[in-house]
């Protein structure tokens, strides 16, 4: 395996052309323009102002080119990392200027985080989120952000982070709902929804070639941020209670420290460490399942550097925690970028938008963000993965269930808690009641399959056993009970062989417990054997006096016990 570099941009500059540029360039500028109104929409989100999401913006996509290794994944702010940023954040009572710098804080001790997991190559600590959990925990929040959305879908005030928060709250602004916002945030939605399949087959009717159609409709947020910007500004419709943006600070951000403080620290310990986790399983599985499609590779370890740099970065530079999108990461795929300077380039244009094209951002309906919003994280919702899990693993049901139960009813930060919790429970169950079964030889073969599935040959004065699972201290007691109850019902057996191809481990637990049965089975008059032992089971039984203690042999395969042992 080649070795990792630390800056991987430095392997793909060295083969940068004019077609790549070229390439980058038109991806840019695609991406820019779907990310304006989505990092503003994003910063909402989390509680922030605006400009904030711009700056989010900007500084990551520039960093994670030097230290990504995926050529497409857009870094920026995302809908799960916002509702729990505002999560986080909602419950310290914090003045707007101390909420900030606290969400700045956040940014900085998740990227401290995740670098350190890169440096220390453990990204492999995001494995126990099981696929089917993390389907879940995005499905209750993309629901919980959608909720978080109707207050000013309807022009109300209402708060809270779970449903039993926001519902009663909600139900009781009700009455208070502007005509004037609702109308402009009903035809925003509209348009968003049908211009997502709708847009694309019209403008080929049009006459425009079919992948110019299809990125032109996935930039139809910005036509929705121009046209009721205008409305806005035209109708006067803040004078009928529609609540818009506002003066937004024109120019890039400064230099700014997060803070430092020892008890903000331990106060927002956890909820980083959550962040960190979602937004780095969020964001690996978007670049591997593109990287996929062009027969490229990522490294997970290098991804961990890279996003902790981004968010470190951007920590410094008013920014909140960032992640990889989805939907941009897509639309940057298909719209052809060649390398991560795609991000480098879309980075500039949105600074450049900062500085140009901030003020006019005034009359901006926050019902126009919010809808945006909406539409974006609709698609994250998939309630399909509760039949399929239920029809394939109950465990798998269960976990799922429980994640998105609790991150409804209790919030995000104890939905993914318990979702990691429920995770690993599931795998300690399973681990600890191995799937052991009595095998026999098909007839006229060396083959060894189940008695309970197959017609096959076995003997009276032998129980063949295979193991399909690692042992280690969690199942060992497990597996004595069953090989001495299987024993019990069989006064000929003579000899018991364990069929170890499954069995990749064998920790020292597992030793003294295989050794405790080869001595109550010798105390009975049975012997017990091993076969197909895999090389490094087998060099770790050999620099311990396993060997010299087990009663029977080890054979090279079941086909060869059988042959020795049989009468």
């Amino acid at each position: 395996m080649p070795k990792r570099q630390l800056l991987p941009a430095l392997v793909w500059v060295r083969r940068y052309d004019r077609k790549s540029l070229a390439e980058d360039l038109l991806a840019a500028v695609i991406v820019a323009i779907m990310l304006i109104p989505q990092s503003l929409a994003y910063a909402l989100l989390a509680g922030l102002p605006p400009e904030m999401g711009l700056y989010a913006s900007i500084l990551p996509l520039l960093v994670y080119t030097l230290f990504g290794s995926s050529r497409v994944l857009s870094v920026g702010p995302v809908a799960v990392m916002s509702l729990m940023t505002a999560a986080a954040l909602g419950s310290l009572a914090l003045s707007p200027q101390d909420y900030i710098v606290a969400a700045m804080t956040l940014a900085f001790m998740v990227g401290a985080l995740l670098l350190l997991l890169g440096l220390f190559k453990l990204g492999f600590v995001a494995n126990f989120m099981s696929h089917p959990v993390v389907t879940g925990f995005i499905t209750a929040s993309a629901i919980l952000i959608a909720f978080t959305q109707l207050p000013n879908l309807l022009g109300v005030s209402a708060h809270g982070h779970t449903l039993p928060e926001m519902v009663p709250s909600l139900l009781g602004a009700l009455g208070d709902a502007n005509l004037s916002t609702a109308i402009l945030a009903g035809l925003t939605l509209l348009w968003l929804f049908w211009s997502r399949k709708g847009l694309a087959p019209l403008l080929e009717m049009a006459g425009l070639p079919a992948v110019a159609a299809s990125m032109a409709a996935r930039v139809s947020p910005v036509v929705a941020v121009v046209l009721t910007t205008l409305a806005a500004w035209g109708w006067q419709l803040d004078t009928q209670g529609v609540a818009t943006v506002g003066q937004v600070p024109a120019g890039l951000p400064g230099f700014s420290l997060p803070s430092f403080s020892p008890e903000l620290w331990r106060t927002l310990a956890g909820s980083a460490a959550l962040i960190a986790t979602i937004g780095f399983v969020e964001s690996v599985s978007v670049a591997q399942g593109l990287a996929a499609r062009r027969r490229e590779r990522i490294d997970p370890d290098q991804e961990l550097i890279g996003l902790g740099a981004a968010n470190m970065a951007t920590s410094f530079f008013g920014g909140f925690p960032v992640a990889g999108g989805f939907s941009r990461s897509v639309v940057n795929f298909d719209a052809g970028a060649a390398t991560p300077a795609a991000g480098f380039f879309a980075a500039l244009l949105i600074a450049a938008a900062t500085l140009l094209f901030v003020p006019l951002l005034v009359y901006l309906p926050k019902a126009t963000l919010a809808a945006t919003i909406v539409a974006a994280v609709w698609s994250l919702i998939d309630f399909s993965i509760m039949p399929r899990a239920w029809r394939y693993s109950r465990a798998d049901f269960q976990a799922v269930t429980v994640t998105i139960v609790l991150t409804l009813l209790a919030g995000v930060e104890i939905g993914v808690a318990s979702g990691i919790l429920v995770s690993l429970i599931v795998h300690l169950y399973k681990t600890s009641r191995p799937h052991v079964a009595i095998v026999g030889e098909l007839p006229g073969t060396e083959h060894f399959r189940n008695v309970a599935r197959h017609e096959v040959q076995t003997h009276d004065t032998i129980l063949s056993l295979r193991i399909d699972e690692s042992l280690y201290f969690a199942n060992t007691r497990y597996l004595e009970d069953m090989i001495y109850a299987m024993v019990a019902e069989r006064p000929r057996l003579k000899h018991v062989v364990l069929m170890c191809t499954a069995v990749n481990e064998v920790d020292m637990s597992a030793l003294d417990s295989i050794l405790e049965i080869n001595e109550r089975l010798a105390e009975l008059g049975i012997m017990l054997h091993l076969s197909e032992v895999k090389g490094p089971v087998m060099d770790g039984l050999q620099r311990s006096d396993f060997l010299e203690k087990l009663s029977g042999r080890v054979f090279l395969t079941q086909h060869q016990a059988i042959e020795a042992l049989k009468e």
